[in-house]
């Protein structure tokens, strides 16, 4: 019971990072150096959070229990989908400009609508990896690309396409493997 509490303080770690650069972003005295601060916290206790949670489950027995396996399941999906703040801070560290939460601050930002399909893209490979298709993870960014194809042509499109997708799917496939590491 340990892997799931570990991924809800994940969750919850996020959450509440979510809620501070809310604030962030909205206040007109804010530097972007503050809003990237608080993402670059909230991702880092996410990540130690994830290397714990993969520790212990690599380390103790599984339980096998159906419930303990659900609920590890649905804590895995839920934290998954918490990778918006990673993605933030690899594009910052790519020098790519995004568009900060819908504010049109970002005028050189090319690709909208990122932090949605962000969140379906790491459900979605966190889902296919635990189901043991691996293959949909390929089909999950096939879709993507070609979704996106004629958005990428403008400048730095293709970097912030490349880097937000490497890194969300990384994030969704770190959770998804401490989710197999917990039920086998």
């Amino acid at each position: 019971m340990m892997i799931p509490l570990l991924l809800v303080l994940a969750i919850a770690t996020s959450t509440a990072g979510w809620a501070v650069r809310r604030r962030r972003v909205d206040d007109p005295h804010r530097s972007d150096r503050d809003v990237l601060g608080v993402d670059i916290v909230v991702t880092a206790a996410c990540a130690v959070l994830l290397a714990v949670a993969a520790v212990v489950a690599a380390t103790t027995e599984p339980a096998g229990q159906a419930v303990v396996v659900t609920t590890a399941v649905v804590a895995v999906l839920a934290a998954a989908v918490t990778g918006s703040g990673v993605v933030r801070v690899v594009l910052a560290a790519g020098g790519i400009p995004t568009r900060a939460d819908n504010h049109d601050d970002e005028p050189d930002a090319p690709l909208r609508g990122g932090r949605v399909i962000g969140l379906l893209e790491r459900t979605a490979v966190a889902a296919s990896l635990l189901l043991a298709w691996p293959a949909g993870v390929g089909v999950i960014l096939a879709v993507k690309s070609l979704a996106r194809f004629s958005e990428l042509r403008a400048p730095r499109a293709s970097e912030q396409f490349i880097l937000g997708t490497f890194a969300s799917v990384l994030w969704a496939s770190a959770f998804a493997g401490v989710g197999w590491l917990a039920a086998l």
